[in-house]
Formats: C-alpha cells, sequence, structure tokens
C-alpha cells in the first residue's frame, strides 16, 4: 500500500516539474509538439529509473561504507552522463526522426536537474532499493504527464490568435503556472 502512495505522491502531488520546479529546462524547451514531448519523457524515464538504480547502488556499497559521501554528486553526475551516452546511441539506431527532433536537448538530459535531484533524493529518505524504484518511475510518469499535457496545451495555443506580446514564451510560462496550480489541487491528497 506504501508504494501506491508514493506513486500518486510522486506523480500529483509532488510532481518534480510543477511542484519542486525540478527539469524545467526540458519542460519549457522540448514541450512545443506531443511527439517530441512524448519521446523525451521516455528518454528521461529510461535515464531516470536507471540512474536512481545505479547511483543507490553506488552510494549503498561504495560511498558510505568507504565514508566517501563528499564525492556523491560528482559520481551521481558521471553515472548519468554514462546513461544518457547510451540513450544518444540506442535513439540514433532505433529512431533517427525522434533523435533529429530531440535534437541538442538529448545530451542536456545530462544536466536535467530532475534526474540528478532524483538520485539525491532517493538517497536523502533513505529508501531502499525497491521504494528508490517505485520512486524514480512514479517521478519519471510525472514529468512525463507534466511535459506531455504542457505540450498539448502549447500545440493549442499555436492554433489560437494571442495578442502579439504574449506570444511564445510569455504564454508558454502562464500556462506552465496554470498547470502548476491545477496539479496543486492534489495537495494532501497523500502525506509521506
Amino acid at each position: 500500500m506504501i508504494y501506491i502512495f508514493m506513486f500518486i505522491a510522486a506523480v500529483f502531488v509532488n510532481n518534480i516539474v510543477l511542484s519542486q520546479f525540478l527539469g524545467i529546462c526540458p519542460f519549457l524547451g522540448v514541450s512545443k509538439k506531443v511527439n517530441t514531448a512524448v519521446g523525451m519523457s521516455g528518454a528521461v524515464a529510461f535515464v531516470l529509473t536507471l540512474a536512481t538504480i545505479i547511483t543507490w547502488l553506488v552510494y549503498t556499497f561504495l560511498l558510505n561504507p568507504f565514508n566517501l559521501g563528499y564525492l556523491q554528486t560528482i559520481s551521481f553526475i558521471l553515472v548519468i552522463a554514462s546513461l544518457v551516452q547510451l540513450v544518444e546511441i540506442v535513439l540514433k539506431k532505433i529512431s533517427p526522426a525522434l533523435y533529429q527532433s530531440l535534437g541538442v536537448f538529448l545530451p542536456l538530459i545530462s544536466t536535467n536537474c530532475c534526474i540528478l535531484g532524483v538520485a539525491i533524493l532517493v538517497i536523502q529518505k533513505d529508501y531502499n532499493l525497491l521504494e528508490s524504484v517505485v520512486y524514480a518511475i512514479s517521478t519519471a510518469i510525472g514529468f512525463g504527464l507534466a511535459l506531455v499535457l504542457f505540450a498539448g496545451i502549447r500545440e493549442q495555443l499555436a492554433l489560437l490568435r494571442v495578442p502579439k506580446g504574449m506570444q511564445g514564451m510569455p504564454i508558454a510560462l502562464l500556462s506552465a503556472g496554470l498547470l502548476a496550480l491545477a496539479f496543486m489541487g492534489f495537495s494532501g491528497i497523500v502525506k509521506l
């Protein structure tokens, strides 16, 4: 039952983008088309889940036993960067169109603070491996949900007559704020 609450909390109540404000760069940068947002969500979900597992193992079996906690951030960044390279190679081979549409944002996954933030949060909250995996997958789903919803909103906004001063990023930021307010409606559903 705790895993269901953890899932609901990570996806809706404490959404990594709309509530904790991690991963804003890809949220704003790759959200112009739903197809690109879905691809980015998949890539982030893959990297986020694997990075959380590997960083948990690195911290638990290498850094913590040898009192090397001060190497946590740099070792986590190295793990994340390596995984992003793997995703980039696989996407280039499997789906060149998605690889092209993600463009510069694919290598930027390695600097996505959402992934590093989740890896660090898992250690700070002292989750075991199963809780870490559930939290990572839930956070990835929450990130993907927010990204795809926002991309859908931006696609619809592109069809509307928006005042000249509000076109582009101003209306996108306003829409993101309204989406975050909508997600605030889930506050208090689950307390963890």
